[in-house]
């Protein structure tokens, strides 16, 4: 029995045990199923419901994005010449938390790099994770830092803006920022095309900051453009302007040179002018396209859109004479003088002479809503429309705002302010036949894989603004200002030419009245005259001693017409004369008109156009062809030069005989009659008939030879 009861107390201290045990195996199952629950809840919360922002998270402290600048589009002249590109060089930057000593990594960079010391050092504590040491730097400077072998400081490769040509264009072309952004000229007004798709470079750090990885994305490079332009001609407007920059001391300068009859710009060449590869280090006022923004007042050339519109409305013809009142005209109460005492010309001398007289009563005929009407259809008043940003429309007043005075003023070319693009586009309508273009310096955009190709171009907006027998009549009389009136120092070798000069009286700010000795010198013509291939416009600001148009800013149109003509292979249409007449046709001797430049209105400067004293060429120099004489020859050293044949030239005491001009055309007797050292008054065209007085005859000082011409 005890035993039994033994046996029996043992087995229930046994079930109560297993019991136990299960309950406390029950209870650390449930136990580490709620821990299970809750390690699930916050799985799933920290990975489904909050995945987005610890991602996030996790990468704003683990990676650093920088943007791969993409290779920025070439800009092409129009035979593919790379006018500015891009190429690749190195950036310097660092990733501070790799750096172990700060200071003495800033230390050993600032020099080399040309850094300030402490700002890099700045740099480096004010992040952790990325910062610019230095950016497109030199290939040799980059040698130099990875040579100091510093832990956390990288490199890698960005695309740097390069001009090739330097200061060739500069103003055209423009420039680029650090970051590849275009803040002038071509560079600003397409920079949305030439820029691209930038790139991604992306820096990975571990959670003891350390960098294990980078993946970059590439960036798409920009579209190209392509340009109207022609670099050689370009650089012929360059050097010519800078020599007469050199000669003359002018402010500033602009030579224009256009295709008149598409409207394309072959050259736009502004001085001062400076390097885009190193613009930072550039005066601001070096900057500015003088060609598109300055405003001045035209002067005489202004008086081709007065002519034009007279004759267009069949208020005049060139052969009709008006009396220009001995110089001197009243006009609402202002006294408006000539340069000198002229009496009866025709229109066409009122042109060639440059009478103020003359063009105010033609202005008068046209009246002050038809004057406006062609002001405004020549483009004055108005932006042009050229891809080139900073335009000026010029300064124009409605009709509303005229003076009693103004239409006398504008019709000399006063009160009115242009720029040489609207001028050049003056000009390109004459010679285009009367008919206006927009002028432009794109020519196209092509794809970033095309490279240098060629680029249809199309005229812009077109309309007509005079008819063809004006535009006609025009040249015709433009060409005799070349030949004999105020222009004749743009008279070319082999080619025809035509244009007219200008000299307009700056206001003194001061004063707020005409200057009596800052000028803006300025000529505008087109060569060949019956087959225009180039407008050419030439402005000189403020240029010391002499300043007329025709003194100064003709012979700069000669240099760069006669170059040009020659590069683009045009035929001659004019004879050809041998250097040492080439020499005597721009040599100083030649009495030249004057065009007057009102100091106010009611009262005119009596200036004459003097040339200017040259030293006589070295016996041994030799012209080259085509080329303008470096010196030309002074008035003394004309005698040595030989008469063309059939000219006979003889010095008295008495005055000069006059040679024969009869079976001549005009363009030799004027040639003629330069080497005689005379001045002939033409009338009609074609060949000469008759002449007054007759050959043979003795010629007092200051008189002129009247030559008929007929056909």
């Amino acid at each position: 029995m005890i035993i039994r009861a033994i046996r029996g107390g043992l087995s229930n201290v046994a079930d109560s045990a297993s019991s136990n045990a299960t309950r406390r195996l029950y209870l650390l199952g449930g136990i580490l199923f709620l821990w299970i629950l809750v390690l699930g809840c916050r799985l799933v919360q920290l990975q489904v419901v909050h995945y987005g922002d610890w991602v996030q998270r996790g990468q704003r402290q683990q990676q650093r994005t920088i943007d791969v600048t993409p290779r920025r589009g070439i800009i092409y002249d129009r035979n593919g010449h790379e006018l500015a590109m891009s190429i690749k060089v190195d950036s310097i930057f660092a990733v501070p938390s790799e750096v172990p000593d700060q200071a003495n990594a800033a230390s050993l960079l600032a020099p080399i790099l040309n850094l300030d010391e402490n700002e890099l050092l700045a740099r480096m504590k004010g992040s952790r994770n990325f910062c610019w040491v230095a950016r497109k730097v030199d290939a040799d400077l980059s040698a130099r830092v990875r040579a100091l072998n510093l832990k956390g400081i990288y490199s890698t490769p960005e695309p740097k803006r390069f001009y090739p040509k330097r200061e060739l264009a500069a103003q055209v072309l423009g420039y680029v920022g650090l970051d590849d952004e275009g803040l002038g000229g071509i560079e600003r007004e397409f920079d949305a095309r030439l820029q691209g798709r930038p790139g991604r470079m992306l820096l990975s750090l571990d959670a003891r900051r350390k960098g294990f990885g980078r993946v970059e994305r590439n960036p798409d490079p920009g579209e190209n453009v392509v340009l109207t332009m022609d670099e050689k001609i370009q650089y012929i407007a360059e050097r010519e302007l800078q020599a007469a920059m050199e000669q003359t001391q002018a402010v500033s300068g602009t030579v224009v040179v256009q295709n008149p009859r598409t409207g394309e710009l072959l050259a736009l060449a502004n001085r001062p002018t400076f390097n885009p590869n190193t613009f930072a280090h550039t005066r601001p006022e070096w900057l500015k396209n003088h060609a598109v923004s300055d405003v001045y007042e035209p002067g005489s050339v202004f008086k081709l859109v007065t002519i034009s519109a007279a004759l267009d409305e069949k208020l005049t013809h060139p052969d009709e004479v008006i009396d220009c009142q001995m110089g001197s005209i009243t006009i609402g109460g202002m006294r408006i003088r000539d340069h000198e005492a002229l009496g009866l010309l025709t229109v066409s001398q009122i042109l060639a002479k440059s009478s103020d007289v003359g063009a105010i009563k033609l202005g008068l005929r046209l009246g002050e809503e038809r004057f406006d009407h062609y002001i405004r259809d020549f483009g004055f008043g108005v932006q042009t429309g050229i891809e080139l940003p900073g335009e000026t429309r010029g300064l124009t007043k409605p009709v509303s705002r005229w003076s009693k005075v103004s239409i006398g003023a504008i019709s000399m070319g006063q009160e009115i302010g242009v720029s040489p693009i609207q001028m050049a586009s003056l000009v390109s309508a004459i010679a285009n036949d009367g008919v206006w273009t927009a002028p432009r310096i794109v020519a196209g955009v092509a794809t970033p894989s095309s490279g240098p190709q060629t680029v249809v171009f199309h005229p812009a907006q077109q309309r007509r603004v005079v008819s063809t027998l004006t535009a006609a009549q025009m040249k015709k009389m433009m060409e005799g200002v070349v030949l004999f009136g105020t222009g004749r120092r743009a008279i070319l070798d082999g080619y025809t030419s035509a244009g007219k000069t200008g000299t307009a009286q700056k206001v003194d700010p001061s004063t707020h009245a005409y200057s009596r000795s800052k000028y803006v010198a300025s000529f505008a013509g087109f060569a060949p005259v019956n087959n225009p291939a180039v407008t050419i416009v030439v402005i000189l600001d403020s240029a010391v001693g002499l300043h007329q148009g025709g003194q100064i800013a003709a012979p700069v149109f000669q240099r760069v017409a006669q170059q040009v003509l020659a590069y683009m292979n045009v035929p001659h249409d004019a004879e050809l004369l041998n250097p040492r007449l080439q020499l005597l046709r721009a040599s100083a001797k030649d009495s030249e008109l004057v065009e007057s430049s009102p100091d106010r209105l009611g009262e005119a400067v009596d200036v004459e156009e003097t040339p200017p004293e040259a030293p006589a060429p070295p016996a041994t120099a030799q012209a080259q062809p085509g080329a303008p004489p470096a010196n030309p020859a002074p008035a003394a050293a004309i005698a040595a030069v030989p008469a063309p044949t059939g000219t006979v030239v003889v010095d008295v005491g008495g005055g000069t005989v006059v040679p024969s001009f009869l079976g001549k055309p005009l363009r030799l007797a004027v040639e003629a009659a330069q080497q005689a050292g005379i001045e002939i008054d033409a009338v009609g065209s074609g060949v000469a008939r008759d002449q007054s007085p007759p050959p043979g005859s003795r010629l007092p000082a200051g008189a002129h030879v009247v030559v008929r011409f007929a056909r």
